[in-house]
This record gives C-alpha cells, structure tokens and sequence, in this order.
C-alpha cells in the first residue's frame, strides 16, 4: 500500500539519488473524465466553456451553469466516492515504473482528506504505489521541503501552471514540466513556454524527464 502522508518531512528521500515529484489528477488520471461521470449521474451536464470547472456545469438545455455551491456538492460528493474510479493516462504507470530505475518518485496531489485512502488505492490498482502527499493549495512549499533533502537533481510534473509558478517561486532549482491529459483541457490551460516545458503525452514526457533527472 502507498505510504500516504501529510507533509513532506515524513517521506523518507535519498539525500543523494534524483528525486521525481508528480501530480495525479490530468498527469497520471483523467480527472475531467471521473468528475463528468459524477455530474451526468446528477442529471446535469459538463461543457468546457471555460478554465473554470464549477463554472461549467449546466442543467440540460439552460443557458446559464447551476450555483457554485451545488457545483462544489458535485465536487465533494465525487472526491468521496469516486476517486479510485478514475481512468488512468496511457503511459503515465510504464513511464513511472522506468523512471523509478532512475529517481525516487514521491507523488504530491490536492485532494480533501476524504480522498486520501481513495487516491491510495487508485494508485496501488494502477501500478503507481508510490509514496503520496495530500496536499492543500499550491504546492510549492511542499515541493521546496522535498528537493532541500536531497542533493541530485529534483523535477516536478503538473498540469496547473499556478503549482508551477509557486514551485519555481520556492524552489528554483527544481525543473518544471507540465502536461495536461484530456484534450478538451490542452488548449484551455494556461501555460509558460519561460517557465516550464510542455508535454501533454507521456510517450514526449517520459524521456524529457529521465534526461532532466540524470543531467
């Protein structure tokens, strides 16, 4: 089972192997996809207008999404039931396990803590048992608490590009990759060409990253 904990300093880090800091949702899961499935069993329906998830969801046939708060319930609702039902990124589990050869892998996600022994055994039933954060807000801080135990070199892969900033912000050392699974997110997500590079399929991401972890 995942080594779950809540902060950084209870993972254990080899002070001086490569360190690989990963994001869950749109980088090893299809989280649009799960939460869709939650908001169709509502009656309701999900159309990408916008970067804005709870901004999204619509009674079928109204010009104008429901309240945020009845969006939120869909959100707590699905982060308690229905996070170990996600789909998995094609790649993303082979890609970890051939650079778990290479670096220590930690995964660092957002989640509430209802999530938290959901997102474990998602992780275990798709070949990714590594240890896992839950984390809460940007993640720069976490990451920060990480790379500072070891003195190879660190990376950290998310889809959000504020995670990105905030770990550049903290941690300027750690070499930033983005990659954002679902296509209807691709060409939404915000994202910095100066900041971090871009890639969205593990088949281009898989080696961008074993060539940051062993320079």
């Amino acid at each position: 089972m995942s080594l779950t904990a809540a902060r950084a300093e209870t993972i254990p880090v080899d002070p001086n192997g490569p360190l690989l800091i990963v994001d869950v949702d749109e980088v090893l899961a299809f989280f649009l996809r799960g939460f869709e499935r939650t908001v169709n069993a509502a009656g309701l329906q999900l159309r990408m207008d916008r970067y804005a998830l709870l901004a999204n969801i619509y009674e079928p046939g109204a010009g104008e999404p429901v309240p945020i708060e009845r969006g939120k319930a869909l959100f707590d609702r699905f982060f308690e039931t229905e996070t170990d039902k996600l789909d998995p990124v094609p790649g993303a589990a082979d890609g970890l396990r051939r650079l778990s050869a290479i670096a220590q892998v930690v995964v660092l996600t957002n989640a509430p803590a209802a999530a938290r022994e959901g997102r474990g055994r998602w992780l275990v039933a798709h070949g990714m048992d590594y240890p896992l954060i839950i984390n809460e807000g940007l993640k720069g801080p976490e990451c920060a608490r990480l790379a500072a135990r070891t003195g190879g070199p660190a990376v950290f892969v998310d889809d959000l590009l504020p995670n990105l900033l905030s770990v550049k912000e903290h941690a300027p050392a750690i070499t930033l990759f983005q990659s954002v699974a679902d296509p209807r997110l691709r060409s939404m997500a915000p994202t910095d060409a100066a900041v971090c590079a871009r890639h969205d399929d593990w088949a281009t991401l898989e080696p961008a990253l074993a060539a940051a972890l062993t320079r």
